[in-house]
């Protein structure tokens, strides 16, 4: 059987788990309140950080779900995200917009990966 393994779990949920060579993260946020362009900044420096630490990168992504508080912000976001995805390794993904935790948050960005 594959070993199921999570980290920097708390009684709700789990920011890594990682199951076999495929690594799930937790939704990622940025800042409250912050700009878009800087909210999918802080999403995808956390992205890179989890992902190292599950033994992986965002060359290896297989799946992105993004979700966005207005769809207004798309160009935006799309922005940050263009200039953050590897050349010839971008993986499929949706962008939808919903209403997230808070007012306060307009990016979240879920990832799932290989591990390298």
């Amino acid at each position: 059987m594959t070993k199921i393994e999570r980290k920097h779990t708390n009684a709700r949920m789990s920011q890594i788990v990682t199951h076999g060579d495929t690594v799930y993260l937790a939704g990622q946020v940025g800042t409250p309140g912050a700009s878009v362009e800087q909210q999918t900044r802080d999403c995808l420096d956390a992205v890179d950080r989890l992902l190292a630490e599950a033994g992986s990168d965002k060359a290896h992504m297989l799946q992105a779900i993004i979700w966005l508080a207005d769809m207004a912000d798309f160009a935006e976001m799309n922005a940050v995200w263009d200039a953050w995805v590897p050349e010839g390794a971008a993986p499929v993904r949706a962008c939808g917009e919903a209403r997230l935790a808070a007012p306060e948050y307009r990016v979240e960005v879920i990832i799932t990966a290989a591990r390298t």
